[in-house]
């Protein structure tokens, strides 16, 4: 039986990450980046296709802990099993790597006695790869093209080799413990250093608690915001300061669907909201390696700029299907890499330009070489910005106007206008920025805008709603007060309600995506909604919506893409940074700016 999608947990080094089972089952894993192949795939396939469990002995795969909570503001995980015989506390983490990527799980004896057993299955190349496996002082070494894997036990238990897994037995009373590490390394280098799992936890331990202290939200929910923020540092890689959208690839917008994408990767129509969630949270020094990764990714020619890119800024993320996993409840296909990165997306330009303008607004240190780039891609957007394109969510359908698309256009001159009459200084010509600002925002209010139903739609001449209108009133397009936003934001909760939740858009009849299926409720455009009904001066309505959505993490405070209303679970890719970015940055507005430092 496949665990649900929030029956997982995440760990993670600031380089990779893993999902934690509920069952006690490591089910992803990609080392040792993100984007990495994964060595642990039973999320999208079977056992056999890599996992590393821990419980009791006898517990059946679907049996689940007691309970699991992380020990404080961190990203350790603490899982209790209680049974007949006594209770054990399994404590899983990933330190903060020097060199090579470690898994840690310590087996504490709480009361008791306890038998456990462990039951690793590597699998490398996304559970494709069976590796050769051998001791070597006193270790299990795991070895399969590049990579290799050393497994290590302190103190050392009973190990055997059985179809293809490496079993383990022992048994833990209370006051003892039982510590394992797993340490990738390339096949081809010496083993790394060893480091002992219990000092990495007491410095894993420090080190979130050290993070999660510069914290500067004061508002209600706290604890909440917390823990959005940690999923988020959890999915940045450190050495570049980019953000992965998720830590997955192929779980599925709709069970069995074929809806499936590579999350892996560094969105540009994130930017914006991602560093305004860190600002105001007091993360400067996230906010300033997102936006240095963000000036290095888009450098280049501004006719080439994409809406993503890799970990550092890899341009060629090219798309392709593993036939070999069945995917998350059979939902095909699974693939690696997203062909979306060759789309058109207009509103790119606008979401680097607006992030930009955030960053110096609030006194980050300008770049030199930032306002030419900022000018090169305005250059482009001014003679391209008419054109149809794929819009925010990467339809794979036939190119239109989409309203959204032109308002970050606009937004993009707008900034531009903004930074020379702030900074005479600044070259740049003012009065052609202004001229460009008020021929998108005509066209859009007379093409964009159904009069007979008071709202703004998904493209020029379409009746068809989005959601990503809602953030009209954001951008500063229209004042709040103007009946069109508040037009828009009703039409847009009745017409695309998903049970009290946001659709993105309509997929019934012929969906502009081009895709068959149907899809969940779109997490983050449900905080778009509270934050717009707050704009628009509705303030009960705005809090209900995001107690609602609070109600919708897990256990331990996570959010996938989208959540199923009907089934009542969540749904795509896990966790998913829009979701949490979009809980921040809803909750420090209804909080006021003093709650926010």
């Amino acid at each position: 039986m496949t665990p649900r999608i929030e029956d997982y947990a995440l760990i993670g080094d600031l380089q990779t990450a893993a999902l934690v089972g509920r069952n006690g089952s490591v089910d992803w894993l990609c080392l040792p980046r993100f984007d990495s192949g994964a060595c642990f795939a039973a999320l999208l396939g079977t056992e056999e296709n890599g996992q590393w469990r821990i419980a009791p002995k006898g517990a059946d795969v679907s049996d689940t802990c007691t309970r699991r909570a992380y020990a404080g503001d961190s990203l350790v995980l603490e899982t209790w099993w209680e049974t007949r015989t006594g209770t054990v506390k399994v404590i899983d983490f990933m330190p903060q790597r020097d060199k090579s990527p470690d898994v840690m799980r310590i087996i504490e004896g709480v009361s008791g006695t306890v038998d456990m057993s462990s039951v690793l299955r590597l699998r490398f190349d996304f559970g494709s790869v069976v590796p050769w496996v051998r001791r070597s002082h006193g270790h299990r070494v795991a070895v399969a093209g590049p990579d290799s894997v050393w497994l290590r036990s302190e103190p050392p238990v009973k190990t055997w080799g059985q179809q293809f897994s490496t079993c383990s037995a022992f048994a833990v009373s209370a006051g003892e413990s039982v510590a394992f590490a797993l340490t990738w390394h390339p096949s081809h280098s010496e083993r790394p250093k060893l480091i002992d799992p219990h000092k990495a936890l007491k410095h894993t331990l420090h080190d979130w608690a050290k993070w999660t202290e510069k914290c500067t939200y004061r508002g209600p929910h706290r604890e909440a915001v917390i823990r959005s923020l940690i999923t988020l540092k959890a999915l940045t890689y450190a050495p570049t300061g980019g953000i992965v959208a998720a830590l997955t690839t192929s779980l599925p917008e709709e069970i069995g669907g074929v809806r499936n994408w590579d999350y892996r990767f560094c969105w540009l129509r994130d930017a914006t909201l991602t560093l305004g969630a860190l600002l105001s949270a007091g993360y400067l020094d996230e906010a300033a390696a997102w936006r240095d990764w963000l000036l290095r990714a888009v450098a280049g020619d501004p006719a080439d700029l994409q809406i993503m890119y890799g970990l550092a800024g890899e341009r060629r993320l090219p798309e392709m299907e593993l036939p070999w996993l069945p995917g998350y409840e059979n939902s095909r296909p699974v693939r690696i890499g997203n062909a979306a990165v060759r789309q058109r997306q207009l509103d790119v330009y606008g979401e680097v330009i607006d992030a930009l303008r955030l960053a110096r607004d609030t006194g980050m240190d300008d770049k030199p070489h930032a306002w030419n780039l900022q000018l090169s891609l305005l250059g482009f957007l001014e003679s391209s910005w008419r054109e149809p394109d794929e819009g925010i969510w990467e339809i794979r359908g036939a190119r239109r106007h989409f309203v959204h698309s032109k308002v970050m256009a606009w937004v993009a001159a707008d900034r531009a206008v903004r930074s020379l009459e702030d900074d005479p200084s600044l070259p740049g010509d003012a009065d052609r920025w202004r001229a460009m600002r008020d021929a998108v925002h005509a066209e859009v209010c007379e093409k964009g805008f159904d009069a007979e139903r008071n709202t703004f739609t998904q493209s020029y001449g379409s009746r068809e709603l989005d959601a990503s209108t809602l953030l009209i009133v954001r951008t500063g397009f229209l004042p709040p007060d103007d009946p069109r936003v508040v037009g828009t934001v009703d039409a847009v909760r009745d017409e695309l309600d998903g049970g009290g939740l946001v659709r993105r858009y309509s997929t019934e009849g012929e969906s502009v995506d081009g895709l068959p299926g149907d899809e969940g409720s779109f997490i983050v455009c449900s905080f778009w909604l509270a934050d717009a009904l707050l704009h628009t001066g509705r303030r009960a309505e705005a809090e209900a919506m995001f107690e609602r959505l609070l109600e919708l993490r897990n256990d331990v405070g996570l959010l996938a893409e989208e959540y199923d209303i009907g089934a009542r679970r969540q749904l795509g890719n896990f966790p998913q940074a829009f979701s949490h970015i979009g809980l921040v940055n809803t909750a420090v507005a209804l909080a006021g700016e003093d709650a926010a430092g």
